[in-house]
C-alpha cells in the first residue's frame, strides 16, 4: 500500500473538500440519505439489517448509487443468498459529531443488526482533536447498542494526513484500535486497503474510489464483515 502517495493527495483535500461539501450540497445530501433510508423500512423486512454509516466514501461520492461498496456488498450478499439488507446511510462531509447527532433519527428508521462505522476522515482533514473524536465515535456505539444490545459492530478506520504534525497523526491513529478495544467491537484497521494511493483505483481528486476501487472497498469490508455474519 502506498501510504505516502496517500497521504499527499489527502493533503490535497484539505482544499478540495472546501468546494465539495458546502451547506446547501450537504442540505441535498441529507434529504438524499433520508428518502434511501426510509425506503428501506418498507422493503425486505425479512431479511436483518446492515447498516453502513459513514462519510462520503460510504456514499459513493462521484459514483452512481449502484456503484457505491454498500451496494456492491448487497449484490454479492444476494448473489450467495446471505439474507441481509444492506442500509447506505453515508454522507458526505460528515463528521463524527455530525454522525453522532444524525445516528438517532438512523436508528429510529431501522433497527441494526449489524452497524458499519466508517467516519473520522472529515474530522482528521479539520484538525478537530483526536479526544473529541473518540469521544463521539463512542456515543454513537452507545446509542446503536441502545436500540439493539446485540448488534454487531465493525469500526472501520483510516489514516489521517500529515500537516497536521506528527503527534496529531499519531494520536489519530490511535482513535480506531482504543475505541474498539474500549467497546468491543470488530475492527478493519483500514478501509482503503489496497485502494489508496493508487491512480488507477481513484478518480481524479485522488480520494474517492472510482468504480473498480470501490469494488476492492466492498473486498475488504466483506472480509472483515465474515465473522459477524
Amino acid at each position: 500500500m502506498k501510504i505516502s502517495t496517500f497521504l499527499i493527495s489527502y493533503y490535497l483535500l484539505c482544499l478540495f473538500i472546501i468546494g465539495c461539501n458546502s451547506t446547501d450540497q450537504k442540505k441535498g445530501n441529507t434529504n438524499t440519505v433520508k428518502t434511501e433510508v426510509k425506503q428501506a423500512t418498507t422493503s425486505n423486512k425479512s431479511k436483518k439489517n446492515i447498516i453502513f454509516f459513514g462519510n462520503s466514501l460510504t456514499a459513493g461520492y462521484g459514483l452512481e448509487k449502484e456503484a457505491a461498496f454498500p451496494s456492491v456488498i448487497q449484490r454479492e450478499f444476494d448473489l450467495q443468498k446471505i439474507n441481509y439488507n444492506c442500509i447506505n446511510a453515508g454522507l458526505s462531509g460528515e463528521t463524527t459529531a455530525g454522525g453522532n447527532d444524525r445516528v438517532d433519527w438512523i436508528l429510529n428508521q431501522n433497527k441494526p443488526d449489524i452497524f458499519v462505522l466508517a467516519l473520522g476522515g472529515n474530522d482528521a482533514l479539520r484538525g478537530i482533536s483526536p479526544e473529541s473524536s473518540q469521544q463521539n465515535l463512542e456515543s454513537i456505539i452507545d446509542k446503536v447498542r441502545a436500540v439493539n444490545p446485540e448488534c454487531k459492530i465493525l469500526l472501520t478506520g483510516i489514516v489521517p494526513p500529515p500537516n497536521m504534525g506528527q503527534d496529531y497523526f499519531d494520536a489519530f491513529q490511535k482513535i480506531y484500535p482504543t475505541v474498539s478495544s474500549n467497546k468491543k467491537t470488530f475492527l478493519l484497521k483500514f478501509l482503503l486497503e489496497n485502494v489508496a494511493g493508487e491512480p488507477s483505483l481513484n478518480q481524479e481528486d485522488g480520494i474517492h474510489p472510482n468504480k473498480e476501487g470501490a469494488e476492492i472497498v466492498a473486498k475488504n469490508v466483506i472480509e472483515a464483515l465474515k465473522p459477524l455474519l
